[in-house]
């Protein structure tokens, strides 16, 4: 109840605050998934607890000292020859505290260059960059909270910007029933400097909250989480009548359906699951109204191993095409035990 109530709180105070959504911020890159399992479960997750250090990314409240020691590496195929990716590593300070480390990169591939003439000049490419320093501690044995630090350099052809972002979260659980409920506050944060001396821009700003319960007498984990907490309008535009779009309300129920991003894991075995998800707002906005779209849909599986974690995670965002993402989870404490020497 007391996580229910200060999620209320905070949604209702960054709504006057924030109300930018994607679209007109600077940085977009940073609300990439870089998780298969987050990918596979709809593309937002804030409240599993677990070893899966991919999570961390998602709520730094979710670092935990299960995830001591352990490498996580993520490659996600996204359009038009983009890709993106993440590295990271964690180390537990014990009653200090968990501590993790990584690099986030978005790739936008190579461009042909020319001249006000169209004479082909050569080529140039860009790129986004983002490194996290994330801390976690246990307030108690029922609350978290974690912060992730975000320096952020952006580079397209000669123009580059500089700024940074902080995500903080928390979460609360009952292992008893095994429900955790988990917010975070992400990019909250300011670009320092601007690519051309345009003015400077606001980052995408996000409140995510949600909650995840699995059953005790059946192999399934129901997740929800809610998206852009901070502002309840998330329609970009509306039929003018005069031929020109013009910024406004789509609906109480549309708008409704678009923060909400409900996720299923089904476990037959304790060493692997399959997931499904369902992005409302992807589906509503990308969805071409033919009755074969798959538009919002998300799927995956994950295999675990005291070694190794493999996590898939395919996401339909419109009938031409879709984005994979495959995340690899390492062990390294057991990797280096099990190869030392008798």
């Amino acid at each position: 109840m007391r996580i229910i109530i200060l999620i209320l709180i905070v949604s209702l105070l960054a709504n006057g605050l924030f109300c930018q959504t994607g679209g007109d911020n600077v940085y977009e890159f940073l609300n990439l998934v870089s998780s298969g399992r987050v990918t596979a479960l709809g593309g937002a997750n804030v409240s599993l607890a677990g070893n899966d250090l991919n999570m961390s990314y998602h709520n730094p409240a979710l670092l935990s000292a299960e995830m001591d020691k352990a490498l996580a590496l993520s490659y996600a195929n996204y359009f038009a020859g983009i890709n993106y990716g993440l590295v990271m590593y964690s180390e537990s300070l014990g009653k200090y505290g968990n501590l993790a480390g990584g690099l986030t990169y978005l790739n936008y591939g190579s461009f042909t260059e020319a001249d006000p003439t169209g004479m082909i000049t050569g080529s140039f490419k860009a790129a986004e960059y983002a490194l996290s320093l994330i801390y976690a501690r246990l307030i108690d044995s029922s609350f978290s909270v974690g912060a992730n630090f975000k320096p952020v350099l952006s580079q397209l052809e000669r123009y580059s910007s500089f700024g940074f972002a902080i995500d903080v979260g928390g979460t609360w659980q009952n292992k008893k029933k095994n429900f955790m409920a988990g917010i975070v506050l992400k990019n909250i944060g300011v670009q320092l400097t601007t690519y051309a001396g345009e003015p400077h821009q606001k980052l995408p700003f996000e409140i995510q909250a949600g909650i995840s319960h699995k059953l005790v007498h059946a192999p399934l984990r129901l997740s929800l989480t809610l998206r852009n907490l901070q502002t309840f309008d998330l329609s970009q535009y509306r039929e003018s009548g005069d031929g020109n779009d013009k910024p406004g309300n789509a609906g109480f129920s549309n708008n409704l359906l678009k923060h909400i991003v409900p996720g299923l894991e089904i476990i037959p075995h304790k060493n692997f699951y399959i997931s499904a998800g369902y992005n409302m707002r992807r589906r509503l906005e990308l969805n071409t109204g033919s009755s074969g779209s798959a538009a919002g849909l998300t799927w995956g599986f994950g295999i675990n191993t005291s070694l190794l974690d493999i996590e898939f995670g395919r996401a339909v965002y419109h009938v031409a095409g879709a984005s994979t993402n495959i995340s690899l989870i390492l062990r390294m404490n057991h990797i280096y035990k099990n190869n030392r020497p008798d």
